[in-house]
């Protein structure tokens, strides 16, 4: 994002999160934003897959529909997403994309597709308990719970 100053940037909320019936099982994720005024839902699913691969998948969706850098709130009730990308995701970079113990990185795919879209936002993360009552999580929880369903259908 070199160039672009912070106050260049449209502020965006956004709320995401995944959801899997059996772990693995059929899953859903959603993800809920706020720009301007305006509101947008997105959600999907797929047959076959994890709990974690949802949550990322939610984020990674949410950020990719952003058509140019925004500055991007993101609340997420996940301590995998969290911790993967404030804490762990550096040392993978630095050791291609391998654990401390040599091992490859789950979902190393989708971590590289999520790396490759906080690079083109400022993006401040925000944790939320799950099923607390914050009104973004129990938005973007109901969208991911439609993915499940839409992935039962298809």
């Amino acid at each position: 994002m070199s160039g672009v100053t912070e106050s260049d940037l449209t502020p965006v909320d956004m709320w995401t999160d995944g959801a899997c019936k059996g772990n693995p099982g059929i899953g859903g994720w959603g993800a809920w934003m706020r720009a301007g005024g305006k509101e947008r839902e997105l959600f999907g699913g797929e047959q076959h897959t994890t709990n974690n691969r949802m949550e990322l998948t939610a984020v990674i969706e949410g950020l990719k529909t952003l058509n140019k850098p925004c500055a991007v709130t993101l609340h997420v009730d996940s301590q995998y997403v969290m911790n993967g990308v404030t804490s762990w995701m550096k040392g993978w970079k630095r050791n291609g994309w391998k654990t401390r113990d040599k091992k490859p990185v789950k979902n190393q795919e989708l971590w590289i597709a999520l790396d490759e879209q906080v690079a083109r936002h400022q993006v401040e993360w925000v944790w939320v308990k799950g099923h607390a009552g914050d009104p973004g999580n129990e938005r973007a929880d109901a969208l991911a719970n439609k993915g499940v369903e839409a992935a039962r259908r298809s």
